[in-house]
């Protein structure tokens, strides 16, 4: 007897990531102890074990952990106010993921999302983008089992898109939490939540990325720290689970990488540790009690490390210090790059920022700095937040009028650099309230200036950490570098004020 093989065909899914968008069925953007939230108990009792995986093994842990996790995860359904919001379309690489308004005029209107039960009397966790602008009494909680609860707004964290809502509840399923300063890129996940209208949906991946930051919070202190994952996420997962092969939430979903409002292969969820950190304070204040270290800081390439004389590519550099800041009485210098926060490396801004985030106002942090050559620590005392004006820095060296004899008119082009400058005239420096450097009169397009962030109108007062006074004193400080090497500029922004440092690298 001829026997017969059924050959399996195997599918190739190529993801394209090119917007990202928040994943409710409506709504844009997100108020939060460090982890484990001080005398806020969260989260529940580990349902499973460590499971060990095998080819056939792995379909039943993922019914095992969807079976222990999907009764802790809720729909929640949203009646707005009808306030207008901005909304974003997909037109570019990253977005919120808004509401469908069909009214020209802003009118009430419903969505839904997905909510994690944190504690058994009722605490649930959502994104704030869910609940933004619910009006009073228009936010429903769905439990797995159909049970339906009005639920009240506890606190909300617009820089972390996180929410807190309470329903009157007794013996639920909280979800055990877990770490996610654990997670792998390349472990399995599940995305759990009531994606398009359906409830309970579970979807599998991986973890494709941790520490990501995608610029989908508009504002300054904005804190990403994006778990991705390609497991498929909708719009209605926003606020559901991501969880560990142990059964444990590892991140709230809360957005998608797409240019069509829908699932074309990743979600970014925020991590767990953040969440036990916002959510504890907003239980236990009805806010976030953040603290914060008051700088203005920026990635640090090779270019920029070896115009530092860093070395290696690393750390993140200040840029600028808010007045009065904690940064500032610690003795932290605008220059300074930031290596190392209570021994953790931090490699890039949201790094930094995710770790601060998990502080109070009032904690202690230590950082390893690198200055002029040499390392050493600072102990930075956080403070709430004060503003968002950086503190005012010191001018580049002042010299006599009869020193500086250049015109205004005379100009000096960089051409392999691809910028040109020119001495400030005395009304450009008493309306721009400057003693000392020299303007950008112009950049070439697609230029080493023009990559690394020069504009024209910005006004260039040191180079190599010393002042510029004129187009000849820049001029000699450029050619001094042989080929190869990288030139460090601290640039006055024309558009804000603020003074960052610029390196250029001389072409080879």
């Amino acid at each position: 007897m001829l026997r017969k093989y059924l050959l399996a065909s195997s599918i190739l899914v190529v993801f394209v990531l090119l917007g990202a968008f928040l994943i409710s069925s409506f709504g844009n953007g997100a108020t939060g102890v460090p982890a484990g939230g001080e005398n806020v108990k969260l989260g529940g009792t580990p349902q499973i074990g460590n499971q060990v995986t095998g080819a056939k093994a792995l379909s039943q842990d993922f019914a095992n952990v969807a079976k222990a996790v999907t009764p802790s995860v809720v729909a929640i359904n949203v009646v707005t106010t009808g306030k207008e919001r901005q909304r974003r379309m997909p037109q570019d690489f990253f977005h919120f993921f808004g509401p469908e308004f069909k009214a020209p005029e802003p009118q009430p209107s419903q969505g839904s999302g997905s909510g994690v039960i944190m504690t058994a009397d009722g605490y649930i966790c959502t994104n704030n983008h869910v609940i933004e602008d619910a009006k009073e009494g228009g936010i429903e909680v769905v439990l797995h089992d159909k049970v339906n609860f009005k639920a009240k707004l506890i606190g909300t964290d617009p820089l972390t898109d996180l929410a807190v809502i309470k329903i009157d509840g007794k013996g639920l399923p909280a979800a055990a939490l877990g770490n996610s300063e654990n997670v792998q890129v390349g472990e399995w996940v599940l995305a759990i939540g009531n994606p398009l209208g359906l409830t309970s949906s579970v979807t599998a991946g991986i973890v494709s990325a941790v520490g990501r930051g995608i610029g989908i919070i508009q504002d300054n202190y904005g804190i990403e720290s994006f778990i991705q994952t390609d497991a498929a996420i909708n719009p209605g997962n926003s606020g559901g689970a991501l969880v560990n092969m142990n059964g444990e939430v590892i991140g709230i979903n809360a957005a998608i990488a797409t240019t069509n409002a829908y699932y074309q292969g990743y979600g970014f969820a925020v991590p767990v540790n953040l969440l036990k950190t916002v959510a504890g304070d907003i239980i236990k204040y009805g806010e976030v009690k953040r603290g914060y270290i008051g700088v203005q800081i920026g990635a640090v390439d090779q270019t920029l490390a070896d115009a530092l004389g860093l070395g290696d590519a690393k750390g993140v550099i200040v840029q600028g210090l808010v007045e009065d800041g904690a940064a500032s009485a610690a003795g932290i210098q605008q220059g300074d790059v930031i290596l190392m926060v209570d021994g953790k490396d931090v490699n890039k801004p949201n790094e930094l920022q995710a770790i601060i985030a998990m502080h109070h106002q009032g904690d202690q942090v230590t950082l390893k700095i690198f200055r002029d050559g040499k390392t050493l620590e600072k102990k930075v005392t956080l403070r709430p937040r004060s503003g968002d004006q950086l503190a005012a820095q010191e001018k580049g060296d002042a010299k006599d009028e009869s020193e500086t004899k250049d015109e205004p008119s005379k100009s000096v082009s960089f051409e392999e650099l691809g910028f040109t400058v020119r001495a400030l005239s005395p009304q450009e420096k008493k309306s721009l309230d400057i003693e000392t450097g020299v303007v950008v009169s112009d950049v070439k397009p697609f230029s080493e200036a023009n990559k690394r962030g020069v504009g024209k109108g910005d006004v260039i007062i040191e180079a190599d950490r010393k002042g510029v006074a004129t187009p000849g004193e820049l001029k000699k400080a450029i050619e001094s570098r042989k080929s190869g090497d990288s030139v460090l500029l601290r640039v006055r922004r024309q558009a804000d004020g603020s003074t960052p440092f610029v390196a250029l690298q001389i072409p080879r």
